[in-house]
């Protein structure tokens, strides 16, 4: 059985070809930051986009459902510092959320806007 992490990392290569397909331009996989991380950077045009990937190899509930607040805040804390490492701070960002479940894939555009505030 595969790993939890390997199954993990598969979904995010999904997610990345899916928004490839898509016209998105791929700069940075799992990118790790001080408290928390980020499966995708991507652009969407000149848009810089933070995609968090989530996948259920099983009915019930939604893969949505598991991104928590606290979630998003690590997620907000991680783009925080990503767009201060890379000078982008003056460029729009968004939050993506691409979910796989066994109906298919589902793509949330500005899924969520977490707070940057420690």
């Amino acid at each position: 059985m595969p790993s939890v992490r390997r199954l993990g990392a598969d979904a995010e290569d999904r997610a990345a070809d899916y928004l490839l397909e898509k016209g998105f331009t791929i700069v940075t996989r799992r990118f790790k930051a001080r408290r928390g991380e980020i499966d995708l950077v991507a652009l969407d045009g000149d848009v810089l986009v933070f995609v968090e990937v989530k996948e259920r190899s099983r009915g019930g509930s939604l893969a949505e459902a598991s991104v928590s607040l606290m979630k998003a805040k690590r997620m907000g804390m991680a783009a925080d510092q990503y767009v201060r490492a890379n000078g982008e701070l003056e460029r729009v960002v968004r939050f993506d959320l691409v979910c796989f479940d066994p109906d298919g894939v589902r793509h949330h555009v500005d899924a969520f806007r977490p707070s940057f505030e420690e």
